[in-house]
């Protein structure tokens, strides 16, 4: 193969991951890296950038390596998505000033008295609920905790940004991530600068932004495309938040509604305008399209959790993902609460903390690892009530969901998804859909592509691959709603976070 492939370079929490495509959207080659979240206190997760960096390099020479020895010619084009929310504090050569503080960093919730402070009119242009872990929080508590650092600081940036910064040097910032900040006026699809200035924050701080849609940011420097193991030069794309970039990878429509399941998990549909529906927990974020916005149920309570499940039970992912096909005795067997960091939606509580339940001597290791799907999966059918305006019972709501991520590919836990979601999965051919659309941004950015081109012909195919059992359908029920009950237990009085 001679046709021009782009590499799409997705930062996600706990790993890096590398894309490889060809100008028809085919995934060539694909490799990950691992690194450390690290938690000193509790509520903390940070990341070093460093870190970051070492992983990029590693999993873009492997993908890039793979593509070559299957034909693919060296990329064109550099394309970036990235875990949203979070803050990387840089000097003005872009060189990070301490580790990065993540999204499922709850610290700054002593932040959010100043948000609920501000004006209706600023809170409405927000048009989020408020969260700690988002940038403007964080930023706030590395003001008022780390003063020293802050001065010193010339950007406040989101993840990908800072790595698209370590590739071109040149700084920037796009609607798609911005947006997700608390710092951004959604509906007129820009910074807030008075939002900014009512917190007591430098708005100075904030990136240049530049459009999400394909728009180059810069080009690959000699001393990153060495250790990348490219030709210095090519063009990088602007980028997106990864659930943006996850939309065009996977292809979502008008009208669809879209489950990923990584670290966290995210339900979310496309839309024409900007629709707030902040007060249930609903996030609403620009799209990496040259215009929409998509409204989004998040949360922060899937592989996080379970994989706190896996480590503290010694057993492996194999094993926890095996534990779903074991039938659950209905109506029975431990209630399992993942909010171990917080919750976003619906609860938006940051103290809120999880728990098992209902624990007998019949249960087993078995229906302990069962117990935490079980619940992971209940959490994200609360999101998605919110999302959709109501229970499905209602009649609200698709006919079926698009599944992806890298998390939800063992068959029992689709099942088990399907049962508790009372909705048919159709999965897309698209393992990791963040690098695919980080790829296509790539490719558009370098002309290669058009969004016409992605929307159509790009868009990659969804085949069902879980039905819901109607005849569980009324122990899942009872189940959720004892769930929920014991949510309402766990959560503190007012004013306790």
């Amino acid at each position: 193969m001679t046709a021009a492939c782009t590499l799409g370079l997705d930062l996600g929490t706990s790993s890096a991951k590398a894309v490889v495509t060809d100008t028809g959207g085919k995934v060539l080659a694909q490799a990950a890296a691992g690194y450390a979240v690290s938690s000193a206190k509790a509520g903390y997760a940070e990341s070093d950038p460093a870190d970051w960096w070492s992983a990029v390099t590693a999993c873009a020479r492997e993908a890039v390596q793979v593509a070559g020895q299957a034909g693919g010619t060296r990329p064109a084009a550099i394309g970036l998505s990235g875990q949203m929310h979070g803050l990387v504090l840089a000097a003005a050569d872009g060189q990070a000033l301490r580790p990065a503080l993540l999204w499922a960093d709850s610290r700054a919730t002593g932040a959010l008295r100043a948000y609920r402070r501000l004006t209706p009119d600023a809170l409405a242009r927000l048009a989020n609920p408020l969260t700690p872990g988002m940038t403007g929080p964080l930023l706030m508590w590395v003001a008022e905790h780390e003063p020293g650092t802050y001065r010193a600081a010339r950007w406040a940036l989101a993840p990908k940004d800072w790595l698209r910064a370590r590739l071109t040097a040149e700084v920037h910032a796009e609607p798609s991530d911005a947006s997700a900040s608390l710092l951004y006026d959604v509906p007129g699809d820009r910074w807030d600068l008075e939002v900014a200035g009512a917190l007591g924050l430098d708005a100075g701080l904030l990136a240049p932004l530049l459009p999400s849609a394909g728009a180059p940011a810069g080009h690959l420097t000699a001393g990153a495309a060495d250790e990348l193991g490219l030709p210095a030069g090519i063009p990088v794309a602007a980028g997106a938040g990864d659930t943006a970039a996850a939309t065009l990878g996977s292809g979502i429509g008008p009208g669809e509604v879209q489950l990923t399941v990584g670290t966290g998990a995210q339900v979310i549909r496309p839309l024409a305008g900007a629709v707030s529906r902040a007060d249930a927990g609903v996030h609403l974020y620009r799209s990496a399209t040259p215009v929409g916005w998509y409204q989004m149920g998040a949360t922060l309570s899937a592989g996080l959790s379970l994989n706190w499940v896996r480590q503290v039970m010694n057993a492996s992912w194999a094993e926890l993902y095996a534990s779903a096909d074991r039938p659950g005795r209905p109506g029975r067997g431990p209630i399992f609460v993942p909010h171990l960091s917080g919750e976003r939606t619906p609860y938006c509580d940051p103290a809120l903390r999880g728990s098992w339940t209902g624990l007998s001597l019949a249960d087993d290791r078995t229906s302990l690892l069962r117990g935490a799907l079980e619940g992971v999966a209940f959490a994200i059918r609360d999101a998605l009530d919110a999302l959709l305006g109501g229970p499905l019972s209602r009649g609200q709501g698709p006919p079926y969901l698009r599944l992806a991520g890298g998390g939800t590919l063992a068959a029992g836990w689709r099942q088990l998804l399907a049962d508790v979601l009372g909705l048919p999965l159709y999965a897309v051919d698209v393992p990791a859909a963040s690098g695919r659309g980080a790829a296509l941004l790539g490719a558009v950015a370098a002309g290669l592509l058009s969004f016409d081109d992605i929307a159509g012909p790009l868009a990659p195919p969804a085949s069902l691959v879980a039905e819901p059992d109607p005849a569980i359908a009324a122990s899942h029920a009872e189940r959720q709603a004892r769930f929920r009950h014991v949510v309402s237990v766990l959560q503190p009085e007012e004013g306790a976070a």
